[in-house]
């Protein structure tokens, strides 16, 4: 008969299971029924019941943050918040499309330059800048915008992995396995250019590509364009000089030094805050503080549920009936699945603990996988629902049946691409 102790201990053990599967419903969901909380909340809210059911120190739940992570992800917040507030963002897009190009080469030069600074500056701020301006691009030129801004979202998503700090999940990824940043980017490069090739032949010459082809075919009105754009910062040069200047240094020390990342990209955001004309409130003020407090809570919800020691029966027993994690068919298949039900971030969280000393292999093929599966759905990725929204306000509908006719087979396509590319390069 146990004891009162191991009783306890068990109590204590089904009631974190309990509060990891709420957590993670709310990853699935985007929040909890009849409760406002969105998925950052819900990771909270999961780290305190955590703490209250398990007796976990305050001390130990800290430790269980990856801290390089989050410093990483905050320095290139501030980053992007340099570029956007110096209208780095529109003017390039502006930029593009007064270039005089066919719809298919207008088409390509997006995708090329949403995915090259996705790589850069994560794909979620390119997607927040750009969507409008792209809207009305294609508007005033009378031509259907539902292909340029699904393809802007999917670019973005695709570009994004080439690099370690492309997103946050690519950032988690690099900090926990200690990836080199040169030897991904090695790894990652040429399965984000053919994906990227990919996106551009499916959205120009795939089933559909010369329907509704105007506005009005599909559904559009020209009515958006005479409204007021968001507020959009107007260009300034030496802003953009100095976010430039500060995220092609950090780009040269991760490349060629072994400088901690997380330190030498907290020293450039300091630098770019040391300003006379840009307010350190309105560049903080761009900081994603919610994804931040998602990335802790599900930290200390991941530890908790680790300790039970359920997750590592698991994964054995798995491995007993031949499914090994590190292997790359079943990481390809588990990551893609888990990215589509529970979000990119959760899952490699899910995940990592499982691949240590698996080699930079199995880490970049996370990495690509659970970004590449982001464009499956609408709701994969928050770059997505962030096009689909903004668009919305310029009149454009972006609902999951229009998104689903590119992203299911981009994103079957790319996964593909990745596979027979780490299949040749083992």
């Amino acid at each position: 008969m146990p004891t009162t102790s191991a009783l306890h201990h068990t109590a204590t053990d089904w009631g974190i299971v309990a509060v990891f599967a709420v957590v993670y419903l709310g990853m699935f969901l985007g929040g909890l029924p009849r409760l406002k909380l969105d998925r950052s909340g819900v990771a909270l809210l999961g780290a305190i019941a955590v703490i209250g059911l398990s007796g976990l120190p305050v001390e130990d739940a800290a430790r269980s943050v990856d801290l390089p992570t989050i410093v990483l992800l905050f320095a290139f917040m501030v980053v992007s918040a340099q570029m956007r507030l110096g209208g780095f963002y529109g003017a390039v897009t502006r930029r593009v499309g007064a270039l005089p190009l066919s719809r298919n080469g207008l088409l390509a030069a997006l995708i090329v330059v949403s995915g090259a600074l996705s790589a850069v500056f994560s794909n979620d701020i390119i997607c927040l800048a750009m969507t409008p301006v792209v809207a009305r691009l294609c508007l005033q030129r009378g031509i259907n915008p539902l292909p340029f801004l699904i393809g802007l979202a999917c670019a973005a998503n695709i570009g994004s992995a080439a690099t370690l700090i492309g997103n946050p999940q690519n950032m988690l990824i690099g900090s926990v396995l200690q990836l080199p940043f040169g030897g991904y980017v090695r790894q990652a490069l040429a399965p984000v250019l053919i994906s990227l090739l990919l996106l551009w032949l499916w959205l120009a010459f795939g089933p559909g590509a010369r329907t509704a082809s105007a506005p009005e075919a599909a559904g559009l009105s020209f009515a958006a364009v005479a409204e007021a754009p968001p507020e959009e910062p107007a260009f300034d040069a030496w802003q953009t000089t100095k976010g430039l200047l500060v995220a092609g240094a950090l780009m040269l020390i991760f490349l060629f030094t072994d400088w901690p990342r997380d330190v030498a990209a907290l020293v450039g955001a300091g630098l770019l805050l040391l300003s006379r004309r840009l307010h350190s409130s309105h560049v903080l003020g761009l900081i994603d503080w919610p994804l931040l407090l998602l990335f802790m809570g599900l930290f200390v919800v991941n530890h908790a549920f680790e300790t039970t020691g359920l997750a590592a029966q698991a994964v054995a027993w798995l491995g007993t009936q031949g499914v090994h994690l590190a292997e790359p068919g079943p990481l390809l298949v588990v990551s893609a699945v888990l990215s589509n039900l529970v979000s990119n971030v959760p899952a490699v969280m899910l995940l990592l603990p499982h691949l240590g000393g698996s080699g930079a292999q199995a880490g970049a093929m996370l990495a690509l996988v659970t970004t590449f599966a982001g464009n499956l759905l609408l709701v994969g990725s928050i770059a997505n629902l962030i096009v689909a929204d903004l668009a919305r306000q310029q009149g454009i509908v972006i609902d999951w049946k229009r998104h689903a006719v590119t992203g299911i087979p981009v994103t079957l396509l790319t996964l593909a691409v990745v596979w027979g590319w780490m299949r040749w390069a083992s």
